[in-house]
């Protein structure tokens, strides 16, 4: 197989006929619904989901939710809705706050990151985040908590994997409880639920069950990072949201997608990915990319861990049957 630079590039206006297709059919066809709604992020996916849906289904059958809670970065809603509003589509906002304190308080969670971090205090931000620069050199995946002190300063705590899992338990409640939001009023409505997931995250499996990745269509999980921004550019997506970097925003502080998850910047992370999916051979992908051998081997390697220990994302929950 052929690598190059190019092997990334769509045709976005085939690209966008095809996605009108699929959307259209779904919607009407297959879930037989009135429209289709969208968790409105601030983020590129979502930006690109919903302008999609616009050019399927026209502005009158597409709503966009937008769903902040009190840690979420203020900046997001601010995006989101300046991009409803240019689409011209319905929107609602919807403060979650109180349906994650249903479930679980955030005095709870601070009380858990106060006995790793005694220095911590309700109100104080933090993230969580992982060693990055993995293609520089050879390094230990683990997590890192960090909080940021009033005046500034970062404390951090390496995490075992029992507490990484139990403060990302409570970031898991926090997106599921937009999916509460959307399912509600979708059913509401007879709307379908659009999912934003991309195929870099589908195949690394950076996305929550039943959270984001509890859905009914998923329109733009074929296609990488790299080819969303292609699209967007396309669709004429606000640049204040094609600008921003790619993040979570589960977190108080704010941290990067590469910081928290990929470890990889995104002007190699696709291409990698790329080279790892189709098993192009680790030398034509160094000698392109103008790497050492050793920084692919290196990623192939993270790509092979995250996908394996993710698969049960990508599945219908074990049945018996399924086992025999």
């Amino acid at each position: 197989m052929t690598f190059d630079l190019n092997v990334l590039k769509i045709d976005p206006a085939k690209e966008l006929e095809r996605l009108v297709k699929f959307i259209t059919e779904q919607v009407t066809v297959n879930f037989r619904r009135k429209g289709i709604i969208v968790g409105m992020s601030g983020g590129i996916d979502s930006a690109c989901t919903t302008a999609l849906s616009v050019q399927a289904l026209g502005k009158d059958k597409v709503v966009g939710l937008v769903l902040p809670e009190k840690e979420t970065n203020p900046i997001s809603s601010e995006f989101a809705v300046k991009h409803a509003q240019q689409l011209g589509i319905e929107y609602h906002r919807i403060d979650i706050t109180p349906t994650i304190e249903s479930v679980t308080s955030y005095s709870r969670r601070d009380e858990y990151i106060q006995k790793l971090v005694p220095e911590y205090k309700p109100g104080y931000k933090y993230n969580i985040s992982l060693t990055t620069h993995l293609l520089e050199r050879d390094s230990f995946s683990f997590y890192n908590l960090q909080i940021q002190m009033p005046e500034g300063e970062l404390k951090k705590k390496r995490l075992t994997l029992e507490e990484f899992r139990t403060i990302t338990s409570f970031a898991n409640i926090k997106i599921r409880s937009r999916m509460l939001h959307l399912y509600a009023e979708a059913d509401r409505r007879s709307l379908v639920v659009a999912g934003t997931s991309n195929r870099t995250e589908f195949l690394l499996g950076d996305f929550c069950k039943y959270g984001d990745g509890g859905t009914d269509i998923e329109p733009i999980a074929h296609l990488y990072k790299n080819q969303v921004y292609q699209l967007a550019d396309y669709l004429q997506i606000i640049p204040e949201i094609v600008k921003r970097q790619p993040s979570p925003d589960t977190f108080s502080l704010p941290v990067t997608d590469q910081e928290f998850f990929f470890r990889i910047p995104f002007d190699k992370l696709d291409y990698l990915l790329y080279g790892w999916e189709q098993q192009v051979p680790i030398s034509d992908v160094a000698r392109i990319l103008k790497l050492p051998e050793e920084a692919v081997k290196r990623a192939y390697k993270d790509f092979t861990t995250k996908h394996h220990a993710t698969a049960h994302l990508r599945v219908m929950p074990f049945t018996i049957e399924k086992i025999e």
